[in-house]
Formats: structure tokens, sequence, C-alpha cells
């Protein structure tokens, strides 16, 4: 299975009628929030392939509005405190960021902790079902201690910490942290766990055996 990960910033590659030749095969999309949803609408119609998302503390609130704005990306689901299956693969997801200012997709650690015990029932589902809890857990904002900073708005979520020690997927996929150095630290292995900064895009090359 071939996986794209995007997050946070436009890349006019992706954004081109030649998606596939330039990029071949790809299986899997997933967005990891603060992304158009016109791009990601974009990514759905030219791939035709399933593509999951969360928002990122930037999107734009989903509702009803007369500016004509997309308020979710049509053809993609939506994996904010939700689990799904695709293909053989277990995902579970969990929107936003610290709050840091007024805005949507902004939480205390307490609420993220609150979202993250919403999906642990479903995970034992998964895990009485299929074996294990989950393969692919999908955030905007990154574990504690893992691809974070310090200051507020990029601070991590000891609550994705916790999830990724406890049920140990195959990735966890991030975004949030922008990167413009490529000395960058983009990836880390947490135990079984493999931690993906996505900004930008990222290709995940994954043989799954179940």
């Amino acid at each position: 299975m071939r996986i794209l990960a995007v997050s946070d910033t436009v890349i006019s590659s992706l954004y081109h009628p030649k998606l596939l030749e330039v990029f071949g095969r790809i299986d899997l999309v997933i967005s990891c929030g603060d992304l158009p949803y016109a791009y990601v609408e974009y990514l759905v119609s030219k791939l035709d392939v399933p593509t999951f998302y969360v928002r990122g503390n930037h999107c734009a609130q989903p509702g009803p509005n007369d500016t004509g704005q997309l308020s979710e990306p049509q053809g993609a689901t939506d994996l904010h405190r939700r689990l799904a299956r695709q293909n053989g693969v277990l995902f579970a997801g969990v929107e936003g960021s610290l709050r840091y200012r007024p805005g949507p997709f902004q939480y205390s650690q307490n609420e993220m902790w609150l979202h993250v015990w919403s999906l642990v029932p479903g995970m034992l589902w998964n895990r009485r079902r299929y074996g294990r809890y989950v393969d692919i857990f999908v955030t905007h904002a990154p574990s504690a201690g893992i691809h974070d900073q310090p200051d507020l708005p990029h601070q991590g979520i000891r609550a994705f910490r916790w999830l990724v020690s406890t049920f140990k997927p195959r990735y966890h996929i991030h975004g949030h942290i922008h990167t413009y150095r490529p000395d960058t630290i983009m990836e880390t292995q947490v135990g079984p766990t493999t931690v993906l900064n996505a900004y930008g895009y990222r290709f995940i090359q994954w043989e799954l055996t179940t």
C-alpha cells in the first residue's frame, strides 16, 4: 500500500494535472489539517482513492455560510473522534491543536484527553475483532515530546503520547509543525510506532500484514 500524507501547506507539484504521472500509484490519502478544503477535494477527484482527514486549527469552521467557502472536503472522511477501517487498515483520529487564542479546533490538554478517551472503546473492539487496536493514528498536533515545540500553539498533546505508548499504532501521522530546515527531524521511532510529521507531504510504503 502506498499512502500519501499531506498537511499545512499546498504543494504545487501535487496540485498538478499530471499528478499520477509524476508520483505514480497512490492507494490512500491522509490529510492532517490546515489545508484548503478545495486542495483535499482535488486530491480526492484526481486520485479517486479513499481519503481521510482531520482539521487543523487554521481550517475553516464547518456549517452553513454565505461566502461560498467550503466547510469540508467532499469525498473525504472526517476522522475526528472516530475510527475507520479501509483496505484492512484501522484508523483513528483527533483534530486541532492546543487552545492559544479564540477560534475553532483548539482544545485544552484536558479536552484532548476526552477526545482520546472517546476512541478507546472502539480500539478495544478492534483488538477483539482484528487482533490489534489501531494501525494509523491521525492528528493535527504532535504528541508531547515528539516533534513539538515549546511555545503554547505548538506544544504536543499528552493524551496522544499516552495513546501511542498504550495502543502502539504502526504509524502516528501529524502535521502542525512547520519545517524550514533540511535537518529538522520529521520521523521518530517510539517503540513499534513510527511518528511522521506530514508537513507538505510524505509518502509511506507499507505492506500490511493482518
